[in-house]
């Protein structure tokens, strides 16, 4: 009976992928960890301190529905230093997926399109369902480059917004300065909305972050602090662009949100201030190591930020070749998951050492060794 009272929306939502992996984990003994996508540090103490802080003041109620005035104010501030646009507003947002929903819902209409590069953040393609909206997928393999020529051809008289993410999940991919001005020039050009999420800015290790706001001041840029400082938990984002869009946008968390976690917001003031740059040395420095260790036996390409790698399966399928690691007591995520193609699997490097270490020979082991017969001959159910 309860079945018909699902809304239809609900069952444009597939959250199977990654659910499937962890339900055949259930029964894996410390397993090798390599799926999760957070950082594998704790929250910084002067953060912790300044949250237990906030919460004995009583600063425990709703805050302002845009967020308090001291955290906006020092970000505000570092916006207009970067970008030194005339109206480029700030508001603080219930972390960047909220910000992803309240973004999604203020833009699109049923029926419109937005234009996502695959692979993608799982997240794009479902919040845009919600919405009524259409994705239309731009292919980036084999290297997961930007190329505008193709984002060109996707554009419709539907097309509403375009969502970039750089650097990228699961890609680990970070676009180059051409790739971000011409993305950016061609959004201005054609009047599409482009929001650029940037919740990993910070983990960019052989060249500056690019951020396409530099070239098209309509871009609406969606922050937060949960990769950077490890706040995961605490759910703090923030998002800029031009005010009109900003105000709806607040209008829209107003009535679902309400505010952001008000105490977090003293704990996020504490985390601008605070430097994380040993740490994103830590992430190079792994990114270094098992890129290093797989290149003889895998096809790796992205890499140049975050804390992922999107590996090509040796053989198999992505989701073939993550079965058999498992087997093996290692949890990977397939590729299948973010990808209309199943032909890689991703891995998160923000672990440690020896977690690392007793991945990479179990990878090196199956990429070596080829599949299973008990089990190649099995049919894998899809996990997408």
């Amino acid at each position: 009976m309860c079945e018909g009272w699902i809304a239809d929306r609900m069952h444009l939502i597939d959250a199977s992928g990654i659910r499937k992996v962890f339900d055949l984990a259930t029964n894996m003994t410390d397993p090798i960890n390599l799926s999760i996508g957070q950082p594998h540090f704790d929250t910084p103490q002067p953060i912790k301190d300044a949250l237990n802080q906030a919460v004995a003041d009583g600063k425990n109620a709703y805050s302002q529905t845009q967020g308090i005035a001291p955290l906006i104010d020092v970000i505000q501030s570092d916006v207009d230093k970067s970008y030194g646009h005339v109206d480029r507003k700030v508001f603080i947002s219930s972390g960047t997926s909220g910000a992803l929903m309240l973004s999604l819902l203020t833009l699109l209409n049923p029926g419109d399109e937005a234009i996502v590069f695959d692979p993608y953040f799982v997240m794009y393609k479902h919040l845009t369902a919600v919405t009524g909206g259409k994705v239309v997928l731009v292919d980036t393999y084999p290297d997961f480059r930007i190329d505008v020529n193709k984002v060109r051809e996707k554009i419709t008289d539907r097309t509403k917004v375009i969502l970039f993410n750089s650097p990228a999940n699961p890609t680990g991919a970070v676009a180059s300065r051409n790739e971000v001005r011409a993305l950016a020039e061609l959004a201005l050009e054609q009047d599409i909305a482009l929001i650029s999420d940037e919740i990993y800015r910070s983990f960019c290790y052989d060249d500056e972050f690019q951020s396409p706001a530099q070239w098209n001041d309509q871009t609406i840029v969606i922050d937060g602090f949960s990769k950077s400082h490890s706040m995961t938990g605490h759910r703090l984002g923030f998002v800029h662009g031009p005010t009109d869009i900003m105000q709806q946008m607040i209008k829209l968390q107003q009535f679902t949100f309400v505010c952001a976690p008000h105490p977090v917001q003293w704990a996020g003031l504490s985390a601008w201030s605070y430097d994380i740059s040993d740490r994103v040395d830590e992430y190079r420095m792994k990114r270094d190591f098992v890129q290093t260790e797989l290149s003889a036996d895998f096809e790796i390409a992205g890499g140049e930020g975050a804390f992922y790698l999107f590996v090509k399966s040796p053989w198999g399928t992505g989701t073939e070749f993550v079965k058999a690691a498992i087997e093996n007591n290692l949890l990977l995520i397939p590729g299948n998951v973010f990808s209309e193609q199943d032909t890689h699997f991703r891995i998160s490097y923000a672990a440690e050492e020896e977690t690392l270490r007793k991945g990479i020979n179990v990878l090196k082991k199956l990429a070596r060794s080829g599949p299973n017969d008990n089990w190649w001959t099995v049919k894998t159910e899809s996990w997408g």
